[in-house]
């Protein structure tokens, strides 16, 4: 089982911080990084975030980089770690340039993107865009189809209900063929059928090593009312609040996460330093 991070790079934080993040993330032998997207953030919200007891995100954030600028400085400063979108908001975006930013940070990390994609839950961060809310999962679906075209052979021709595409060029292509791993996050029936329907693979959020397995039981289902198996998705999970030690990464491994995915902060570097010792030692990976 590979042993990744996410982490969040914000106004907040030093661009030498980011640098210096990536660089020993690499170097302590992480396989990927992986970065959140919200392009807005309220005060005060209706909307509950799924993954706090009290629906509100942990630590109040005002602000984060645009997940595919993020990755871009982070894929500068580095030559083998894995680039990860964790999770972009796919419906919030013109899927065109969507295409576009993805195949770009492909090609010039000479392939290491794997594009984590959501449908959101904050409503408000819709209605500031003037998208329909209950709209997003149809929207999201459609928009993944359309990129699927875009990175394969010109010319790109889609017609869909929100999306049209008539005989067009789109380059580069992805170098990832027939394009990089998408991983659809969540943990709802709706999201499990998303993967088996289009996915790569699925990134769980704050899915315990004992709920794994009905997870997987649910996800087999539907990729068996697809024609899939198992065999053509990654599992890859992101513990969230959990504390992992090496008896709760190897209970992970057992219940088949290809990829565990730890948080990873740091006040500075010394601190992220300490930070990266302590999860390789709970990793096992020292």
């Amino acid at each position: 089982m590979d042993i990744a991070v996410t982490t969040a790079f914000s106004h907040h934080t030093p661009v030498e911080f980011i640098a210096g993040a990536a660089k020993r993330i690499e170097a302590a032998g992480f396989a990927a990084v992986w970065v959140p997207e919200h392009v807005l953030f309220f005060p005060d919200y209706r909307s509950s975030y799924p993954y706090s007891d009290d629906g509100k995100v942990p630590g109040n954030p005002d602000g984060v980089l645009d997940p595919f600028t993020a990755l871009t400085f982070v894929a500068a400063h580095t030559t083998t770690l894995r680039l990860g979108t964790g999770i972009c908001l796919v419906p919030q975006r013109q899927p065109v340039y969507t295409a576009k930013m993805v195949a770009d940070l492909d090609y010039l990390s000479n392939g290491r993107v794997d594009f984590g994609i959501g449908v959101g839950w904050l409503a408000e961060e819709f209605d500031a865009l003037g998208l329909d809310f209950t709209e997003r999962s149809a929207r999201c679906n459609e928009y993944m189809a359309a990129m699927k075209e875009l990175w394969g052979p010109d010319p790109v021709n889609f017609a869909g209900e929100t999306v049209t595409i008539n005989n067009a060029q789109f380059n580069p292509k992805p170098l990832q063929l027939p394009h990089p791993p998408i991983f659809v996050g969540g943990e709802s029936t709706p999201a499990l059928r998303r993967v088996a329907t289009f996915a790569n693979g699925w990134y769980g959020y704050g899915v315990t090593p004992d709920q794994v397995g009905a997870k997987l039981d649910l996800l087999d289902e539907h990729l068996a009312s697809v024609g899939r198996s198992r065999s053509e998705i990654k599992i890859y999970i992101c513990p969230n609040r959990l504390r992992v030690d090496q008896d709760v990464t190897a209970a992970y491994a057992e219940a088949g996460v290809e990829q565990l995915i730890l948080p990873l902060y740091g006040s500075d570097l010394n601190d992220l330093d300490r930070r990266i010792e302590t999860l390789q030692h709970a990793a096992g990976m020292s």
